[in-house]
């Protein structure tokens, strides 16, 4: 299975604000919901995560638990950005010199989070890395600056991915965010986006990054058919149930780890 990463403008205070402080008092949703013009179908959302993000034990893994439920929680409340497969926590593999623009979640989370911390994403469904508000503007001047940032993050963030990625960190920059990483929060469907799954809300997704992701499937499709001469389209109309087939453990998986949310 793939990675479907996320990056979500947020800085510090508004982790603890939005997710932490709301589980210690879950009706401060009300307050945040109004404030950030949240419908009540979100809100019951937000609410249920909140219900979730409660009963998290302290050997859970905080990529899989409380991270994954922030960058859920971002969702519903700002705009976030979409990058099939392009996860700052495997540029750092390549790179280990980005390192110096992420923050150790170990000096954001309350003393009272006692939850492994990997910083990384460590498997699907999970929150990844966090760049802080000052390092958004020193990666940013670096890459504008710094032809060896330039060169890396361009060869990583291939096929048009790079102009996400950097329209992320500059609202982030605009807004004083810093910027979250996480995987699976959204789950374009490449052959029909309208049948994607979003376990935020879709709509405050940027939707370039879906519709790059669905051209580049389209074209390897194409590509296949063409090596195997296979009429057009003959791929595509069965892609649906190959798809299914190749992840079944996956997708059942999946169900399992959210059926408390979405029943």
């Amino acid at each position: 299975m793939g990675y479907d990463i996320s990056y979500h403008p947020i800085k510090e205070t508004e982790i603890k604000a939005w997710y932490f402080d709301v589980l210690n008092d879950p009706e401060l949703i009300s307050g945040i919901a109004a404030q950030h013009q949240v419908d009540d179908f979100y809100k019951e959302k937000y609410q249920q995560v909140i219900n979730i993000g409660s009963g998290t034990k302290p050997d859970d893994s905080f990529e899989r638990s409380h991270g994954y439920y922030i960058a859920v929680v971002q969702g519903f409340l700002r705009k976030y950005y979409y990058t099939r497969g392009s996860a700052f926590s495997f540029l750092l593999e390549e790179s280990p010199y980005f390192e110096r623009y992420t923050r150790d979640f170990k000096t954001i989370v309350p003393e009272s989070i006692s939850n492994p911390i990997s910083n990384r994403i460590v498997q699907n469904y999970s929150s990844g890395v966090f760049i802080p508000v000052e390092q958004v503007s020193q990666l940013l001047e670096d890459y504008a600056n710094d032809p060896d940032v330039k060169a890396d993050l361009e060869r990583f963030f291939s096929d048009g991915r790079i102009g996400v990625f950097l329209r992320a960190l500059e609202d982030a920059r605009q807004q004083e965010l810093g910027l979250l990483e996480a995987t699976e929060v959204i789950e374009p469907n490449p052959l029909n986006l309208n049948d994607s799954a979003c376990y935020s809300n879709l709509f405050n997704c940027d939707q370039e990054g879906a519709y790059l992701f669905k051209q580049a499937a389209m074209a390897q499709m194409k590509a296949m058919e063409e090596q195997n001469n296979l009429q057009p389209g003959e791929i595509t109309n069965n892609a649906e149930r190959v798809v299914m087939n190749t992840e079944e453990v996956e997708e059942k998986e999946k169900k399992g780890f959210w059926k408390k949310l979405l029943g």
